[in-house]
């Protein structure tokens, strides 16, 4: 985080800034802050003449290492956000420290994806990327990892010619509606982005064949993974069976979120037989809230964290289906109730210790004890064929494109502009 006298905020103020005028009566301190590295217009809201103004100004900060533009485009047409979008983006595009992008709850989807897709592909220095919120769907989804995928090729043409270099180390993508049909897209950039460090894409309508390609064929790849935040999309036993594959890849893995997510009793019991292996020994929380996960999955989860996983300090299981008063439940408290005394130090952060609260358990049914569904197993060449499909159904999603001049403009852009 950059030192407070080096940050330019108008975050929260809800201005309607829709003119050059109408900025200008702000942005004097960020005119003469020649050393700013971080600038914050998070909460307003900014139409095309502004955003020209404030591009221009940021276009000159060449000191500048986060930009965060969440939240910039509340009530705007959706012909006013490309050409706003892109003057912004494409002012930035050449600034050499900037690491770190927040375009989070700005309403983009398939109409607004150019400016996006051209600033994501050749913006070198990207370091984190934070893209929550934007109802991108999965076409838009599939140009966004495309792009990526693309950065990766610059970045290691950049390299190569004696440039300091950034991996891309964070990408937070959720609630964006990716679907299976951008999963093949997604895997191969997470395959070359091989260092990422945190990858959140939390509620995107992912169901386990999706689920399944992301981590057997980009995940997988990222050894220096710390964070994984998968929470509300679909598992089912075929995305554990997954999970459990590649989860002992990741040494280096602190917060594994799979939450709400349909991985079933069994899925449970494959999870935490693979943690129980001892290649995770720095994982600290485990959110397995709303699973499906019985006394078993239960049983299985404090062995792996007595003797697999000596780091962990918390496990959510609310909304599973098993008593309050299971024996190894008491197991999990008391073992994490003795990690918070000897480690916890004086000031506990008591969210971040033990087990959450369990007050919406479900009962197992006897039916379900002895019988769960097994899924069939699909030959890796349907598999695929059956993902390139729903990749196709989506990039023909219908679209209001841009005009040609809009098109050709951004893009004589970029043409101008090099790192």
């Amino acid at each position: 985080m950059a030192a407070p006298d080096k940050v330019f905020s108008l975050e929260g103020k809800v201005l309607k800034l829709d003119t050059a005028q109408d900025l200008e009566a702000h942005i004097g301190p960020l005119r003469a802050m020649d050393d700013v590295e971080e600038v914050r217009i998070l909460g307003n809201t900014l139409g095309v003449e502004a955003c020209k103004l404030l591009g221009e100004v940021l276009a000159t900060k060449k000191s500048l290492k986060v930009a965060n533009l969440a939240d910039i485009f509340t009530g705007r047409l959706l012909n006013e956000i490309p050409e706003a979008l892109s003057s912004l983006l494409t002012s930035i595009l050449n600034l050499p420290n900037l690491h770190t992008i927040n375009l989070n709850d700005n309403a983009f989807g398939l109409n607004t994806q150019a400016p996006l897709v051209a600033f994501l592909s050749n913006h070198v220095p990207l370091q984190h990327l934070y893209l929550n919120n934007n109802g991108l769907g999965p076409h838009a989804g599939i140009l966004v990892a495309d792009a990526l995928s693309e950065l990766h090729a610059k970045k290691e043409a950049a390299r190569k010619a004696g440039q300091d270099v950034p991996d891309l180390e964070t990408v937070i993508c959720g609630r964006n509606r990716l679907e299976n049909g951008s999963m093949l897209a997604w895997a191969r950039a997470f395959s070359l982005h091989n260092k990422v460090k945190e990858v959140k894409m939390v509620q995107n309508g992912i169901r386990q064949e999706g689920i399944e390609q992301l981590l057997t064929a980009g995940l997988n790849h990222a050894t220096k993974l710390q964070v994984l935040d998968l929470q509300d999309n679909t598992f089912t036993i075929k995305g554990a069976r997954a999970l459990a594959k590649v989860v002992p890849l990741w040494a280096d893995i602190q917060e594994l979120g799979i939450g709400d997510s349909l991985l079933s009793a069994k899925g449970g019991v494959l999870l935490a037989d693979a943690l129980a292996k001892g290649q995770n020994r720095k994982l600290e929380t485990l959110r397995l809230q709303y699973n499906d996960i019985t006394s078993l999955g239960v049983k299985g989860f404090a062995s792996a964290a007595k003797d697999g996983l000596p780091a962990l300090k918390r496990i959510e299981l609310n909304g599973n289906k098993f008593s309050e008063d299971d024996e190894y439940i008491l197991v999990l408290q008391e073992l994490l109730g003795e990690r918070k005394e000897k480690h916890g130090g004086d000031i506990v952060d008591e969210d971040a210790w033990g087990l959450d609260s369990l007050s919406d358990l479900e009962e197992l049914d006897s039916d379900e004890e002895e019988e769960e569904e097994e899924e069939e197993d699909v030959p890796p060449e349907e598999k695929a064929e059956k993902l390139v499909k729903e990749a196709e159904e989506a990039q023909r999603e219908p679209t209001v494109q841009l005009k040609d001049d809009d098109v050709d403009a951004l893009a004589k852009k970029l043409a101008q502009t090099g790192i």
